[in-house]
């Protein structure tokens, strides 16, 4: 490891690989890529029923075009429409990319790649190499920048960044397996760090991922949208999305409660009604309060019976209660899509492995059987659609500090699913131009700067993380308890100004687990503070379920974003879609 480079990026997911080749490829070679583990990363170790790639339409006669697809992003809400109309316009030139690195999508004979429609998507924009599209991507990415000898360096947690006029000067690192604390000089820093993946006990992000929100704020970074997040019905021993083909199936949903005793709670409560909800959970897997009338029963039914201290399962070996075996008494598009697909079958196992035998395997793969065991779940944390705010470089209100993929805070209240896997595409190749452009130059060596006084004492830094977790999923997931919320903002308020006092370590073997709980304090502490806000002046929207709220009339898109600020939060206007200039020559013109 060097003591200084042009560039530091800090993440090996999409974004992060995909910022170091292009750097590398436009001439920036004084750079290196920072990570706390090359494996443990949301990118390598996410999907779903069939992961995907959102896009501009690339096959077929449906009428597309950039700005089509710019307004579908900025008309989710809460979306800065320059942003918007950057990723639609390099959305073909990004996925072309991953194409040549040999990422497997879909094509026919003549070329084309297939699309289908996903949510929140007027299209079929939507592409996939299967439920683990971003692995591939991952893995495509990474080949590339091993060929090219772009340094990897592993096992060490940024920790703090180093700022001096608001200008990044660089980084403090902490390695675990060392025991060491390193000063990397930079003139420009990319966080592709992913979203706040661990601030919550009921999650999908992987166990493996914390997240570093933290170390954007306490750098004084400005956040945006941080109360907008995507939530779903998921696994929890494996943590897996359980949508698509996992609810097409129409699996039987039971709940255990304390004694031991069995209930089919969403019979009980919707009787014959719920079984077109869960088959529309495949389509609709995000919690959303528009559908609260619809598939989102669901979610409701199932985080109402953890709450009250039932455990939830699915079921695929039998029916639901009052599901015939021809499935007769289905609505006409559950009926019809399980009969196009071959799937009029007694069981919902029997269904799953017709239509999908790989969503079958992957949960075999992970030591658990649905043939014979039941699966545990819950309404889980999946995505931040907020995050660190960021221009059409994707660079922050800090000069040289970038953000990419889910640590930009660019997707709105209503993304399109796949939305994300183009946004690590376009960001990073935006910050890959601007710096090449105009932040190419030496950083100055960085002189160490201790982050912590820490404490040795009982060591408490795990027990209060999993405290920590846990209370967020109770209060603050897609139901918002804002008395509740408040306390406990005030809770972290205290912790995070007397830390050091407040939490100790045993041995050097917890350092890293202090590391992460101070991240922790100040990344749920940043976005309490926008649900808070969210909360008391727009109420339940999106997929925010304000509980107590009273307003008439729920504003279901927002031209506005929520901005947070030192842990302050207020709304600024969303910008429109900008008129470009497309006249042609004046364009050749301007290059010349």
């Amino acid at each position: 490891m060097k003591k200084t480079y042009n560039t530091l990026i800090i993440g090996t997911g999409c974004a992060g690989y995909h910022a170091a080749e292009r750097l590398f490829k436009l001439g920036v070679t004084d750079i290196a890529i920072m990570t706390e583990g090359r494996f443990m990363g949301t990118s390598r170790n996410t999907g779903s029923d069939k992961q995907t790639y959102y896009k501009l339409s690339l096959a077929g006669d449906d009428g597309d075009s950039v700005r089509e697809l710019a307004k579908t992003l900025y008309e989710g809400g809460g979306v800065m429409g320059d942003i918007a109309l950057v990723e639609a316009a390099y959305s073909t030139r990004c996925f072309m990319h991953l194409v040549e690195l040999g990422v497997p999508f879909p094509r026919n004979e003549y070329g084309e790649y297939a699309g289908y429609k996903t949510d929140h998507d007027p299209r079929r924009r939507a592409t996939s190499s299967g439920p683990l599209t971003s692995k591939y991507m991952t893995e495509a990415l990474e080949n590339e920048v091993m060929r090219l000898g772009i340094e990897i360096i592993d096992g060490y947690r940024a920790v703090k960044l180093i700022t001096q006029d608001n200008e990044i000067l660089g980084v403090i690192a902490y390695s675990a397996e060392n025991n060491e604390w390193v000063s990397v000089g930079a003139k420009n820093v990319i966080l592709a760090t992913g979203g706040p993946a661990g601030i919550y006990e009921c999650s999908v992000y992987p166990k493996s991922q914390n997240g570093a929100l933290g170390l954007a704020a306490s750098a004084g970074c400005d956040l945006v949208n941080l109360e907008e997040w995507q939530y779903g019905i998921a696994s929890t021993d494996f943590r897996w999305n359980l949508s698509g083909t996992y609810q097409q199936v129409i699996p039987r949903y039971v709940s255990l409660d304390k004694d031991g005793i069995w209930r089919e709670f969403i019979y009980d409560a919707l009787s014959e009604n719920g079984f077109n909800d869960i088959f529309l959970k495949g389509y609709q897997w995000p919690f959303d309060t528009e559908k609260c009338e619809g598939s989102s029963r669901i979610d409701l039914l199932v985080a109402k019976e953890i709450k009250a201290g039932r455990r939830v399962f699915l079921d695929y070996t039998k029916n639901p209660t009052g599901l015939s075996c021809d499935l007769s008494c289905l609505g006409d598009e559950a009926y019809s899509y399980l009969k196009n697909s071959g799937a009029i079958l007694p069981t919902p196992i029997e269904r799953l492995l017709k239509m999908n035998p790989g969503a079958y395997e992957l949960y075999l793969n992970n030591g658990i059987d649905l043939k014979s065991e039941l699966l545990e779940i819950a309404v889980c944390a999946q995505h931040c659609n907020g995050g660190i705010s960021v221009d059409t470089n994707w660079q922050t209100n800090i000069k040289g500090l970038f953000a990419a993929g889910e640590a930009a805070g660019t997707f709105g209240v209503y993304r399109p699913g796949g939305s994300a896997l183009n946004s690590t595409q376009v960001g990073s190749l935006r910050c890959a131009e601007f710096i090449a452009r105009e932040r190419r130059g030496n950083a100055s060596a960085l002189p160490f700067e201790e982050p912590f006084k820490i404490k040795q004492g009982s060591g408490n830094a795990k027990e209060l993380t999993k405290k920590l977790r846990h209370e967020m999923s109770c209060i603050s997931d897609f139901e918002r308890n804002v008395p509740k919320m408040k306390l406990q903002l005030e809770y972290l308020i205290r912790l995070a100004d007397n830390f050091e006092n407040e939490v100790t370590v045993k041995d050097t073997r917890e350092v890293l687990d202090y590391i992460i709980l101070y991240d922790l304090v100040i990344a749920q502490r940043a976005v309490l503070s926008a649900m808070i806000f969210s909360a008391e002046n727009i109420g339940t929207h999106g997929s925010a379920y304000v509980l107590n709220d009273i307003r008439d009339k729920k504003e279901a898109r927002r031209d506005t974003q929520t901005l947070t600020r030192h842990f302050a939060s207020s709304f600024i206007p969303t910008k429109p879609i900008p008129d470009a200039e497309l006249w042609f020559e004046k364009l050749l013109a301007k290059r010349a």
